[in-house]
């Protein structure tokens, strides 16, 4: 397993048919993903498409992670934790000033993955919302309302995604402090091939 330690990120090639497994090493951690086309980074991961799709914003063990040319770019092929958030953008310095303003501005998943990502030739602006990995934002059914909850993630829970193409990814440990119950911890990856 590579490490991605509290509070950065890392972007890296994810083969069409390897496997990329996710895992919470202690527990109650966030994971902010996001992929792009190796082939062409302007096709990119989309929750609207995905929602579309998959018919469900509640997203977990067989469910595909579809881009905005409506074409499968991930399938989540194991899950211990089932609970997931993809409506939420990655944290950025303007995250932490709106919701955090009596504690130190960080350049949050938004900063890391910008960095991350920038040897691939994809800038800020082509960042999208992301698949926020372990993530737990109730929906309150009648108000809509959203609330950022600790993740039910326990130690070592893992979620295990198939590139369904040639993909760039990025992955961060995420920065923000209701994200995560108030502290920050490390990230695991491991990229295998497939089947």
């Amino acid at each position: 397993m590579n490490r991605i330690e509290p509070r950065s990120g890392v972007a890296f090639a994810l083969p069409m048919g390897s496997k990329l497994t996710v895992c919470d090493p202690h527990g109650e951690q966030v994971s902010d993903l996001v992929a792009y086309n190796a082939d062409d980074v302007r096709e990119v991961i989309s929750n609207g498409r995905t929602f579309d799709y998959e018919e469900t914003i509640r997203l977990g063990w067989g469910n595909r992670l579809w881009s905005n040319r409506s074409n499968p770019m991930l399938t989540i092929v194991n899950d211990t934790v089932q609970r997931h958030d993809f409506l939420l953008t990655p944290c950025s310095e303007q995250t932490f000033r709106h919701f955090y303003p009596d504690k130190p501005v960080h350049r949050g998943c938004f900063g890391n993955l910008a960095e991350a990502l920038e040897p691939y030739g994809i800038g800020p602006d082509d960042i999208p919302t992301a698949f926020n990995i372990f993530m737990n934002v109730p929906v309150d059914g009648e108000s809509g309302l959203l609330t950022v909850k600790p993740p039910i993630s326990k130690p070592r829970d893992k979620i295990e995604l198939r590139a369904e193409m040639d993909l760039i990814v990025g992955l961060t440990a995420c920065s923000a402090y209701d994200s995560n119950g108030g502290s920050f911890k490390p990230i695991d990856y491991e990229v295998s091939p497939g089947a």
